[in-house]
């Protein structure tokens, strides 16, 4: 087993194709190809599921990559002390819903990490595909929240993918809404103070369940409701339409200024939010960093 042979592998992995792999590594896919077939016959384990609709790691592959991301880290920290060989490219790939605090952390990442090369990735994306993207390690970690309406059906595809849950942090719902909106000097609302005004929530796709849904009270029925894709649609329209949405109350003035304002949600539902990791594989340095990133933020606004 050759420490190409590892690269090659990580690299595969995080491209989420051979073909892909192969144009980022400048070699032919037909080389790539083969040299991931002589490391599996090499190690005795099948490390991909092939499909015609491309390729995932398996079981072994996903406990494999674990062994050969750290193996990759420990020689490149060898090269670096005793060649003088410059860092190597670093990288780190996380999903997320469309939480401001995940992405303070990753922006203290990136300032923090020093490297002359990195490749990150965040992706503020649906629930459904960053359970996926875990799954099948696209992301090493996912953020998340659970509450007692959706806990017992996220939980239990935590378990049928082996992904164990890391809480954070407990919060209070509240909604986000303009500053100049008729509610935003109340000392707190109620859903009957809401029923008038736009509702906003971010689409699920074709995994549209009540479960997956970003904001709490998801069955509730409103008159005006609105789905949108991203976080800068939804602010933009909580301003023009005197809209609102429900999240956790944490929002950062630092990335979205100050027209949108917190505003306590008077109901029982404690919304429990964390991250989440394949187990089966030991995180990397980059996303062990982010991690304490995370907690850095969050305490950073009293929780």
């Amino acid at each position: 087993m050759k420490l190409q042979q590892l690269k090659y592998f990580i690299e595969v992995v995080n491209a989420g194709s051979i073909n892909e792999a192969a144009k980022r590594l400048y070699i032919t896919q037909p080389s790539l190809s083969n040299a991931m077939k002589e490391l599996e016959k090499e190690v005795g384990i099948e490390l991909f599921l092939r499909t015609p609709k491309g390729i995932t790691l398996s079981v072994d592959g996903a406990e494999f990559l674990g062994y050969a991301r750290q193996v990759v880290e420990q020689a490149a920290l060898l090269e670096q002390r005793y060649l003088n060989k410059k860092p190597s490219r670093q990288l780190c790939s996380i999903s997320t819903q469309h939480y401001a605090f995940a992405v303070n952390a990753f922006v203290n990442l990136i300032k923090q990490s020093g490297a002359e090369e990195y490749e990150f990735t965040l992706r503020e994306t649906r629930t459904h595909e960053i359970i996926e993207d875990v799954r099948n390690l696209r992301s090493e970690i996912g953020v998340l929240y659970l509450n007692p309406f959706n806990r017992k059906v996220i939980e239990k595809l935590f378990r049928e993918n082996h992904l164990d849950f890391h809480p954070l942090f407990t919060a209070s719902p509240h909604i986000f809404i303009s500053a100049s909106n008729p509610l935003a000097k109340r000392k707190s609302v109620s859903l009957e103070d809401l029923e008038d005004y736009p509702y906003l929530s971010f689409e699920q796709g074709e995994h549209n369940s009540f479960y997956f849904s970003e904001e709490i009270l998801s069955t509730v029925f409103r008159k005006k409701s609105i789905h949108v894709s991203d976080r800068a649609t939804l602010f933009n329209l909580l301003i023009g339409l005197n809209g609102y949405t429900i999240s956790t109350g944490i929002l950062s003035s630092d990335l979205n200024g100050d027209q949108i304002i917190p505003v306590p949600l008077d109901v029982d539902e404690p919304i429990e939010v964390g991250w989440i990791a394949n187990h089966q594989v030991q995180l990397s340095q980059q996303a062990a960093r982010y991690v304490e990133e995370l907690k850095a933020v969050i305490q950073e606004y009293g929780l």
